[in-house]
């Protein structure tokens, strides 16, 4: 089982995560930030990857710290559970709809750390959950996997339709990039040799 455990503690948040990447989609999620622990349960459900995640952060001061740093472990415990990356699809992609919201989620999973996100998002707010948080999470992740991560809106107008499109997307984009192909199961799929 490929599989990871992060802890990351700093002076802003105290946060355990664990995957699962050859799982079934369960999750058990209590980040302090109820719009997130619903994306990252979608996410895993939809990538069936197992995941814990426990945050105790600043959220007195908002919730910007906590969706920061829960996406650099969930980038770290990728990189780790993946190891080489031997035997993995490498590739990834889905064009998800969510009602009137159509979301193209595409990845790579080339150890080069690359973001390119044009999704608009029509509102500030989705509750209390401040919208412009998931870039960040998104860099975080990005950064820490050290994957290519493209998304593009073809269609949308109500922002937790949006968002949720896109960590759905994310997790089957994922989920078919991480899959071993028996075929390749000794190779790393480059022409590198090395990812």
């Amino acid at each position: 089982m490929r599989s990871s455990t992060i802890i990351r503690t700093t002076a802003e948040t105290d946060i355990k995560l664990a995957l699962c990447l050859d799982g079934t989609g369960k999750s058990e999620v209590a980040t302090g930030v109820g719009f997130l622990d619903h994306m990252l349960t979608l996410f895993a459900k939809h990538g069936r990857f197992d995941l814990s995640v426990t945050c105790k952060g600043d959220t007195y001061v908002d919730d910007h710290h906590s969706v920061e740093d829960i996406g650099i472990a969930l980038g770290q415990a990728f990189a780790e559970a993946l190891g080489d990356k031997r035997g993995i699809c490498r590739y990834g992609s889905m064009l998800l709809p969510m009602d009137e919201a159509l979301i193209l989620c595409a990845v790579d999973l080339s150890g080069r750390a690359c973001l390119v996100n044009t999704v608009t998002l029509p509102c500030q707010k989705v509750g209390s959950f401040d919208t412009e948080l998931v870039q960040e999470f998104m860099l975080g992740f990005t950064r820490k996997a050290e994957l290519s991560l493209h998304f593009q809106m073809l269609a949308g107008e109500n922002t937790h339709h949006i968002i949720e499109a896109m960590f759905k997307a994310m997790g089957r984009a994922l989920g078919a990039a991480v899959r071993i192909e028996e075929a390749y199961r000794d190779e790393i799929p480059s022409t590198k040799g090395v990812l």
